[in-house]
């Protein structure tokens, strides 16, 4: 399918992969997608920026490389920077067009229903896009879908009116007669208002006041705030919304001396913020700030796993706000035709970008268009990029399922460096321009969407899966079954009855099937290596201590959730292999103990510690807690056996005390991703032993779940 990309400056058409139906979303085929002239311009203008500018905008982001580079190098994470840089990103957050497929936990859709859609992360200038219900309503026949493709706009304009309160007879002034000003002050109007315009530009004013504007403040007088208080008898505004864009404070400024006393300022566009106290102090005037669609915007919870909000606790929601304004626009209340500047076809997207370019013209509202011409819209699911190299023999063909930042940032550059062995197939994404942008940093002959596809291709002879917790165990046992090797990331499963599947996967085989690895790295690195020469030989069990000083990850993150499995499940595995490995012996008891944090900052199973005792007779303990310093190394292990004392320091040093044994010290950070590709593929080339025994894997998992049962009292300590 075709989709509207931003790339270092510039609007392309490219193809990608359509996206594949989810669960509690849809799947739609656009109609027609409204261009948001300011977000999008800006996000063209700073792709463009040279980085120097970038670091100047976003000092955020200068810390993340600055991290990038203590851990990886300054080669490795300068190349990944550059690349990211220039990959091409999605455009777009406001559509409309015809449901194609309900994905399941979707119940108000169906195929062939009418529907307009928003959100940033999903609504974009794109043929077909898969979109949460949360974020999706019915469009009625009365209306177009092109007026229905501006619902994004208008829940935004909706919502800044809401949060002004306004009351029938009011009068409020609109700082700003763009397309939201235009929107804003119409729903006012509909809410009974006096609505009093401002804007530089007279066409604009002038246009407002056509679609039923009662009145304007020139924009060219000495004193806008005498205006509105001749305007209002003397009173000043009831309150100001703020729909204009500038870096200036002024704006702000401009509206609370507009207000009357005990006004409001509601602030819907992108103005400068530094204050006056002497504004508004005296006024007691009230500044409210008017997030996006409305309640529920970024909430993960609301717009992404379909969880609302009552509507006896929240009444207006942004699925509510976004179906209002459409309520409107059927009723005749909002007037959009002579807002509509021009409609471009797809296929000149690039033409409609560039025309807003002009200073001169300042169109208020651009759309696309797309064709309802069966024949001329590809549906595929895989997009091959031609730039791709050849496939060299004895290298094991790869299909990556996922990618995340993880995926980007470790295992493709590894991939990539470990050409000798690996030609990569296929990249999988959730997203088409993801997979395509992927597929082309790192070399890959397809960028897909759809993860049976690669099941079924067989030139794929192994798949990575690095997609979220979830997912895992389903996916690795299509892919078993599919009779694809896999390297999974940990965890290999979330629940006892996902491990007993593939236990039993294997169990009832009657002939060799396709190698497991799940992505316990660290026993691969060089230092738990060397620690298991130094142990191999001793006479007596050990004493392991290990301290996780994982640093906090915010509740709402997905990692806390059904989607992650927790930090237990998808962290702390890699120390209970660890255990595993070095002890080489089954566990024989396990019991954990959490600290019960005194405030809700965080969570009940993020710090605990977990002891388990082994058949040899070893005992490990797992310290894993976020309540640490940023600024403390990570991991640390204390080994104490025959008479040795064996430290790791966050995988840079490994000292012995205790032997003349020598340790080890790295410049960076050796966790042994790349060493576990490796074992990966020589275990496939040479039909040898599996990386890691699928006992030890099973082991692995099940002692994750039972400290997970400790953790959230399912067990008793």
């Amino acid at each position: 399918m075709k989709q509207v990309l931003i790339k270092q400056g510039q609007v392309v058409l490219e193809d990608v992969p359509a996206p594949v139906v989810e669960p509690g979303s849809v799947l739609v085929r656009v109609a027609s997608s409204c261009i948001s002239i300011g977000t999008e311009m800006s996000g063209v203008k700073a792709s463009g920026l040279p980085l120097w500018k970038r670091a100047l905008y976003q000092p955020d982001n200068v810390k993340k490389a600055l991290r990038m580079i203590a851990s990886q190098g300054l080669a490795t994470a300068s190349s990944q920077i550059g690349e990211r840089l220039s990959a091409a990103i999605a455009t777009g957050y406001s559509a409309a067009g015809v449901v194609v497929a309900a994905g399941p936990d979707v119940d108000r859709f169906r195929p062939g229903d009418r529907v307009a859609c928003a959100g940033a992360q999903c609504a974009f200038h794109a043929e077909y896009v898969c979109v949460p219900k949360n974020l999706t309503v019915q469009v009625d026949d009365s209306v177009n879908l092109d007026q229905a493709s501006t619902v994004t706009l208008g829940a935004i304009a909706l919502q800044g009116v809401r949060r002004a309160v306004p009351t029938l007879g009011e009068t409020f002034v609109v700082i700003g007669l763009g397309i939201l000003g235009q929107l804003t002050a119409q729903v006012l109007r509909a809410n009974g208002c006096r609505v009093i315009g401002l804007d530089l530009d007279q066409d604009r004013v002038r246009l407002a006041l056509q679609l039923g504007m009662d009145l304007a403040v020139s924009g060219d007088s000495e004193d806008d705030v005498e205006q509105v208080n001749r305007l209002t008898g003397g009173i000043g505004a009831d309150g100001v919304i703020i729909t204009a864009a500038t870096p200036s404070d002024e704006v702000v400024s401009t509206a609370f001396k507009m207000c009357r006393k005990k006004g409001r300022v509601i602030l819907v566009g992108d103005v400068g913020l530094h204050l006056n106290r002497a504004d508004f102090y005296q006024k007691e005037l009230d500044f409210y700030i008017s997030s996006s669609y409305g309640p529920g915007r970024y909430d993960r919870n609301y717009e992404e796993c379909g969880l609302d909000y009552p509507v006896g606790y929240v009444r207006w929601t942004e699925n509510r706000n976004m179906a209002e304004y459409l309520r409107l626009v059927a009723d005749g209340r909002i007037r959009l035709t002579p807002l509509l500047s021009a409609i471009y076809p797809l296929d000149q997207a690039t033409a409609a970008y560039e025309s807003l370019k002009d200073p001169q013209k300042r169109p208020l509202m651009v759309l696309l268009s797309y064709s309802t011409d069966d024949a001329m819209v590809a549906v595929s699911r895989t997009v091959l990029n031609p730039a791709a190299p050849s496939r060299v023999a004895g290298r094991l063909s790869l299909a990556v399922i996922g990618a995340g930042s993880f995926a980007r940032g470790t295992h493709l550059p590894n991939i990539k460096v470990l050409a000798d062995h690996y030609h990569l197939q296929t990249v999988v994404s959730r997203t088409g321009h993801n997979a395509v942008a992927t597929a082309k940093q790192f070399g890959a002959v397809n960028a897909s969407t759809d993860f049976d596809s690669v099941l079924r291709d067989p030139n794929v002879d192994a798949v990575l899966i690095a997609t979220r917790h979830n997912l895992h165990a389903g996916m690795v046992l299509k892919a078993l079954a599919a009779g694809k090797h896999v390297l999974v990331e940990k965890p290999l499963a979330l629940s006892r009855g996902e491990v007993l599947q593939i236990e039993a996967f294997y169990a009832n085989a009657s002939q060799p099937q396709p190698m497991l690895l799940t992505g316990f790295n660290r026993r691969f690195s060089p230092y738990a290596i060397r620690i298991k020469e130094i142990v191999e030989k001793r006479c007596n069990p050990m004493i392991l201590n290990y301290r996780m000083n994982a640093g906090y990850i915010p509740l709402e993150h997905w990692v806390h959730t059904a989607e992650g499995g927790g930090r237990n499940m998808g962290e702390a595995c890699h120390i209970y292999d660890l255990f595993t490995y070095l002890t080489g012996s089954r566990v024989r008891s396990i019991t954990a103990q959490t600290i019960v944090p005194t405030t809700g900052y965080y969570s009940a199973t993020d710090n605990f510690v977990a002891m388990l005792g082994f058949a040899d007779g070893s005992l490990a303990t797992l310290t894993y807690t976020a309540l640490g310093a940023k600024s403390y190394p990570k991991e640390y292990l204390e080994i104490f056996v025959d008479g040795m004392a064996i430290t790791m320091n966050d995988f840079k040093s490994l000292e012995v005390a205790g032997s003349k044994t020598m340790g080890i010290t790295t410049k960076l950070m050796e966790k042994g991703q790349k060493e576990e590709l490796q074992m990966f593929a020589h275990a496939l080339k040479t039909g040898g032993d599996w990386p890691i025994a699928l006992w030890e894997q099973i082991q692995v998992t099940d002692i994750a779940l039972q400290v997970d049962g400790f953790l959230t009292g399912q067990v008793a300590p």
